[in-house]
């Protein structure tokens, strides 16, 4: 939507430049005496106006474009870091989770191994 907004402001500047007025002045009568430098007529002052006007609004278009263009990749780094921490606190529990399921197997295994000693022991009779 932001870009769609940017890209609209820059055609339009690019259309108030590429379409302006552009009418030929007047020739200048001829000065009888020294005079001073005729004025721009009024159209061409307009037209003037509207071009910076436009080349203002595509400079401002294209910064805002690029900034968000920045503040989108900023964002995607972040994104990124926060992904990298969760997959290593869940690498982590994992890992913790496998190391007490060992130690529980080895518990199991160990009180096995007692319960078949006694009972070997009690069927020979070696208990008494």
């Amino acid at each position: 939507m932001k870009y769609s907004v940017v890209l609209a402001s820059l055609v339009a500047a690019g259309a108030l430049v590429a379409c302006g007025d552009k009418q030929e002045p007047a020739p200048a009568p001829a000065p009888a005496a020294p005079a001073v430098a005729p004025a721009p007529s009024s159209s061409d002052a307009a037209v003037d106006a509207a071009k910076d006007a436009a080349r203002d609004a595509a400079d401002a278009a294209a910064q805002a474009a690029s900034a968000a263009g920045d503040a989108a990749k900023a964002a995607g780094h972040a994104a990124v870091e926060k992904s990298k921490v969760a997959a290593h606190a869940t690498a982590d529990a994992a890992r913790d989770a496998a190391d007490a399921t060992r130690e529980a197997a080895s518990d199991a295994a160990r009180a096995a191994k007692e319960a078949a000693d006694k009972a070997a022991t009690s069927a020979t009779g070696n208990g008494n």
